[in-house]
């Protein structure tokens, strides 16, 4: 027996282990979750500060404070290219670096940006080149982790949408921990009296890099856990070659000694030069993170590459296949809509908290507006995501589950409905156009419902109709579809604010609502919309639910 031939049987046979899991939730989801748990502690604790640092203590080059209205578009531009880079970084892990390595690279690359921002982050140089690593960072780190959970499951175990809802706790918990506490301590809420108050801001990104060298720590004894899954293929060709594809990667069985796919041996130069040409590209990243306008150009050209590039792949593929990834499609694009507006929340909705809203939950319990925004969300997808998980493993044994698009219009509905409460703060503001603090969290609430409709589901979904040698791409196109709906957010904030940026809180009050409640219509719109297309869209899916 061959070299390759034996490596490839035991990579089966620890596949094989992996999949025949029992319980709920494979062992391995767990080192993955505080991995992922610990990156979103990093990620969303700078995004969670991004628009009311620009518009308060960002020095330009001009020595003045960014204004509202170009501090949304340069959020959504932002957020716009970290997700775009998901594409790429899925795509790298997919042909050379394999999930493992990327994700360590990218975990290297948001460590060097958030000490990049800790060291310094008042001038604009520094704050963009810290932003334009963690950017990048964020590309090759986050898709490839959630390709990495799908690949726990065979192709159409019912346990698959569990434990993507326990996954997406776990981001939550980073996101809940990192979004409050990263600006709770720069504003001086959070260790006031144990930081000085000028390397507040230097703390609260520090801080940042420490959680994120506390997930990497994680990885590598998660790594020992994972048996083939995230291998280089120029590392181990036979995993590729000559191993069965696994049901979950959904693609035609091979037998072992039979090739699947060609992998060019003796490349690892390959690897190198990616290492190498993801630190080279700094400084154009920083260029046009730094000028939303080139983010025009970028959200103009990417897209319709990235459809050519699909397209292209889906003619490699079988008819059967090809279906699946135009049903993907049809959710990546309903996707792009549901971002634009969610992610309000980093944007409009931070300058919204920051003028008009009071600083007490339930009448008593003192709260940093900004931070119940960043953590409202996440503390709630922690409470009921695990109950959502078993809710639909309930319903599935009683065959009552709704399919997977209704759930995806579900997710609309319940955002249109959050959106009419953001609007109906203005009943609950006093005179001088301060609001409840308790009705902008009850909307977040709703929010969430919505969100764990979509978001962990739409996660899954990808794995289930991707074949297998486009796995991290089709993860990357889902993360894609989030950077345009970041991009499109950043322009709805930027009308809002543009229209209330000199205004009394007030007048800013009736703007932000008045517009809160346009977007509670579109949303509805387009989720009665899906609902009503999903019979053709489940013919698509195929055998996939």
């Amino acid at each position: 027996m061959s070299q390759n031939t034996s490596q490839a049987l035991s990579a089966e046979a620890q596949l094989e282990e992996i999949h025949d899991f029992k319980g709920k939730y494979p062992r391995q989801l767990w080192s993955l979750f505080f991995s992922e748990m610990w990156e979103r502690f990093c990620f969303y604790g700078m995004r969670g500060v991004l628009t009311y640092f620009m518009i308060t203590h960002l020095v330009l080059e001009n020595g003045m404070h960014m204004g509202e209205k170009q501090a949304n578009l340069q959020y959504g531009a932002t957020q716009a290219f970290v997700y775009a880079f998901t594409f790429i970084g899925g795509l790298f892990a997919d042909k050379i670096l394999g999930f493992r390595k990327s994700l360590f690279w990218g975990g290297l690359l948001m460590i060097a940006g958030s000490l990049i921002l800790a060291a310094d982050p008042f001038p604009e140089h520094n704050f963009f080149l810290g932003i334009s690593f963690t950017v990048i960072g964020t590309g090759f780190f986050k898709p490839n982790i959630s390709t990495m959970v799908g690949m726990l499951y065979r192709g159409n175990d019912p346990r698959r949408d569990a434990g993507f809802s326990l996954f997406y706790s776990g981001i939550n918990i980073g996101a809940l921990l990192g979004g409050y506490a990263c600006i709770a301590i720069g504003k001086g809420q959070l260790l006031g009296g144990v930081v000085p108050e000028q390397y507040r801001w230097n703390v609260a990104f520090g801080l940042a890099a420490v959680a994120m060298t506390i997930s990497l720590i994680n990885f590598l004894f998660t790594r020992k856990k994972l048996g083939p899954i995230g291998l280089s293929p120029f590392k181990t060709p036979a995993l590729y070659t000559d191993v069965p594809q696994p049901a979950s990667f959904e693609t035609l069985k091979t037998k072992p000694g039979e090739v699947s796919r060609d992998v060019p041996r003796g490349k690892k130069w390959y690897e190198y030069a990616t290492y190498i040409g993801s630190l080279a590209i700094v400084p154009v990243i920083m260029t046009m993170v730094a000028k939303p306008e080139y983010t025009d150009w970028f959200m103009y050209i990417v897209g319709p590459l990235t459809l050519v590039y699909l397209f292209y792949e889906m003619t490699k593929v079988s008819k059967p296949e090809a279906k699946k990834l135009g049903a993907a499609l049809i959710f990546i694009l309903f996707s792009i809509l549901f971002w634009a507006f969610f992610e309000q929340s980093g944007g409009s909705l931070s300058i919204f908290a920051a003028h008009n809203l009071n600083d007490k939950l339930l009448g008593v319990i003192p709260a940093d507006p900004n931070g119940v925004n960043n953590a409202a969300n996440s503390l709630f997808v922690i409470i009921f995501a695990p109950l959502f998980g078993l809710v639909w493993l309930a319903m599935a044994r009683k065959k009552i589950e709704p399919n997977t698009v209704v759930k995806f219009g579900l997710g609309f509905l319940f955002l249109g409905a959050a959106f009419f409460v953001f609007f109906s703060t203005r009943f609950f503001a006093n005179a001088a156009g301060i609001a409840s603090l308790d009705v902008f969290a009850i909307a977040y609430l709703v929010v969430t419902f919505g969100e764990l409709c979509l978001s962990p589901i739409g996660l899954s979904i990808m794995t289930k109709l991707s074949p297998q040698k486009l796995q991290g791409v089709m993860m990357g196109m889902w993360f894609l579809a989030s950077a345009y709906g970041q991009y499109v957010a950043g322009l709805l904030g930027a009308g809002l604010a543009e229209a209330g940026e000199n205004d009394a809180p007030m007048q800013k009050l009736i703007t932000y609502t008045e517009g809160y409640k346009q977007l509670g219509i579109y949303a509805i719109i387009a989720g009665v919309a899906l609902i009503a297309i999903s019979p053709l869209v489940r013919k698509l899916m195929g055998d996939v639910k």
